[in-house]
């Protein structure tokens, strides 16, 4: 059995990422720890399961969201509040008991619940349209709020004293609670009436008692539970692990003599100089980084031997066709995030002198940042460097945003809009935005991977200032040594079709490297290095 153990917490804290539909979604749910699940439930050729350690009330609507809703799981949440249910239960807000006279009033957002003129209770749902929180209000203040599992039961209730959350109770299915936590100073409290969890392995059931009644955290009441949990698992059982700093550290403590495979992605973890951590990761089986230069740097950093570490992008590859030349307007992406000020500034410029003697060019001035004013800061960024080159700060603007023509009754003198701010967070909308591009500028010291992966998708050609394994120079992309040299590489793709085309050429070649096939072969390896047996007619049954 191969057991995933993912990092899909909110921050530091146990407990999933959940957010009402309203809120803009400020990071992506993909992770590697997606990819892995989607590769082997896809390929059939090993048994595994996900082993949850964060309280996720709403993880069977995150599991559809990444296409694996049928992939098997044990929730340490679970076993501690004995919850049996498995399928998700349609949950009205009108089935709950709400007091005499209460009326609805539907807002576009959330819907209140008004009680003798009083605003009683606020219910917000999630992104499926499922109630995931209701908040109680006594005399304007929130006095409580219930979490609703998507099981159809309250999972989890805050109490509040005068705005401030004392603490929460994780409750059984009947109601009960369970666990009480603290959030003055963190501590545990058990239910002494119902001091049992509830394990499930291989079809059978084993409630045990906890050990105390208090606990200094949450970390040593999963620690517990999981610890039971492992001492029932098998010799030949591998645990792969997303490296992630909340339960790094507890997991060298459980897993010391388990076979491991520790994940690695986008600087997910952060190394730290805790002995056990480090031992760790010296100690594993087997290490899967995201990326070459990664996997340089972990060798170096941790004298990890060549056969023990590989670099598998968690993304494939896909041949796509772009809508690029459909339109137009010559786009060209600019990655903005994490820039260098002083190149920012330096790029700005140079495109601006550029663009002004070219017709039909935008740049795209790309951001996975989400906060809301992201767009008009950056706008007020580039308009400082515009200026600074004797530019006019009408290049760069939004759609929406009123143009200045030099002479109101003439609008074919309207100044074009040459720079405009695009926020994408998730996956999809990046795919959807980079279908447009014609060119993908990435001029940090480390390109995006996955941005890299769908450029080679779609044959977009790129420009960066490192080499990577997704680029061939002169090939699919130039690597740009000196920002002054920036015109001519446009030149290179954007005066005609014929090195755009050969690029095209070169990404196909290069996608073929990182196909699902590719991906699922690589992971085979992976496990019959660790496990010492050959599976390769199952891993090759699945590519089928």
């Amino acid at each position: 059995m191969l057991y995933f153990i993912p990092a899909w917490y909110k921050d530091q804290e146990w407990c999933e990422n959940e957010q009402s539909w309203r809120v803009r979604r400020v990071n992506s749910e993909f992770d590697d720890t997606v990819k892995q699940i989607q590769l082997f439930h896809r390929s059939g050729g090993y048994d595994y399961q996900i082993m949850l350690l964060s309280f996720a009330p709403n993880f069977r609507h995150f599991l559809h969201r990444q296409g694996i809703y049928r992939a098997p799981y044990w929730s340490c949440f679970d076993a501690i509040q004995e919850v049996r249910r498995k399928r998700v239960r349609v949950l009205s807000f009108h089935d709950l008991n709400w007091p005499e006279g209460v009326e609805f009033l539907y807002t576009p957002f959330v819907v209140i619940a008004m009680l003798c003129g009083e605003k009683y209770a606020q219910i917000d749902f999630g992104e499926d349209g499922n109630p995931i929180w209701i908040e109680l209000y006594r005399k304007g203040q929130i006095c409580r709020r219930n979490f609703y599992d998507d099981r159809g039961f309250i999972a989890a209730t805050i109490l509040y004293d005068k705005g401030n959350p004392l603490y929460q109770d994780y409750l059984m299915e009947d109601g009960t609670w369970k666990l009480r936590y603290y959030f003055r100073d963190g501590h545990v409290e058990i239910n002494p009436k119902c001091a049992t969890y509830l394990l499930e392995y291989r079809r059978r059931e084993y409630q045990l008692h906890f050990s105390r009644r208090n606990y200094d955290n949450l970390e040593k009441v999963i620690y517990e539970v999981m610890t039971s949990f492992i001492e029932r698992t098998q010799f030949t059982d591998i645990f792969c692990v997303a490296m992630h700093n909340l339960h790094t550290g507890l997991l060298a403590k459980i897993l010391r003599r388990e076979k491991k495979i520790l994940s690695f992605y986008q600087g997910r973890y952060q190394i730290t100089d805790r002995q056990e951590e480090l031992e760790m990761i010296r100690r594993a089986n087997y290490v899967v980084v995201d990326s070459y230069e990664s996997m340089k740097s972990m060798s170096r950093a941790f004298h990890i031997p060549s056969g023990n570490i590989t670099a598998i992008p968690p993304y494939d590859t896909r041949v796509e066709e772009g809508t690029s030349l459909q339109s137009g307007v010559q786009k060209l992406m600019l990655t903005v995030d994490g820039l260098d000020q002083e190149l920012f500034g330096d790029v700005i410029r140079i495109l601006g002198e550029y663009l002004q003697q070219k017709e039909g060019i935008q740049v795209c001035l790309f951001t996975r940042d989400a906060s809301y004013d992201k767009k008009q800061r950056l706008l007020k960024q580039v308009r400082v460097e515009l200026a600074k080159g004797d530019m006019t700060e009408d290049y760069a603007a939004e759609d929406d945003e009123k143009t200045i023509a030099e002479n109101e009754l003439e609008m074919e003198k309207k100044v074009p809009i040459l720079f405009k701010p695009v926020q994408c967070v998730d996956e999809l909308s990046v795919s959807k935005c980079m279908r447009e591009q014609w060119l993908l500028i990435d001029l940090r010291e480390v390109p995006e991977l996955y941005l890299q992966i769908n450029a080679v998708s779609f044959g977009i050609p790129q420009i960066v200032r490192k080499r990577t394994e997704f680029i061939v120079n002169d090939g699919n992309g130039i690597l740009l040594k000196k920002v002054e040299k920036l015109p001519g590489a446009l030149d290179y793709y954007l005066n005609g079709l014929e090195h755009r085309n050969e690029a095209r050429i070169f990404s196909y070649e290069i996608s073929r490297r990182y196909t699902t096939e590719r991906l699922l072969k690589m992971w085979g390896e992976v496990m019959n290095s660790v496990s010492k047996h050959k599976y390769t007619t199952d891993w090759e049954s699945g590519l089928e």
